[in-house]
């Protein structure tokens, strides 16, 4: 979500926006570094690899799905975000199909 508001983010950004330690982010940098889903330019800014753009647009269409279908079923927007984000990575693509299917069917 930080990389559609800007190209230029930072550890600092992202360990304030989740609210995680900055060494723990730097970690998960590293980690994510060593998969090549990201990449550090000159200035120490962030930037997504083609894969890792793949990987966070999957992901964020996870978590909208299903947060989606929580507000559809009387959920509060704050309560299905936080229910999304601690079961989205749980889902089967093919349970996450018949979200979409429902959702295309049944809502608006």
């Amino acid at each position: 979500m930080l990389s559609l508001e800007s190209d230029k983010i930072r550890a600092k950004d992202i360990s304030e926006c989740i609210g995680f330690t900055r060494p723990s982010v730097s970690r998960a940098i590293n980690s994510l570094k060593e998969k090549g889903l990201v990449r550090k330019d000159t200035g120490s800014y962030i930037k997504l690899t083609e894969g890792g753009l793949i990987l966070a647009k999957h992901i964020h269409e996870r978590h909208t799905l299903i947060t989606k279908l929580f507000t559809e079923l009387g959920v509060d927007n704050k309560t299905a975000e936080e229910d999304a984000s601690r079961i989205e990575r749980f889902l089967s693509d093919t349970t996450l199909e018949a979200v979409r299917t429902h959702l295309i069917k049944n809502c608006n």
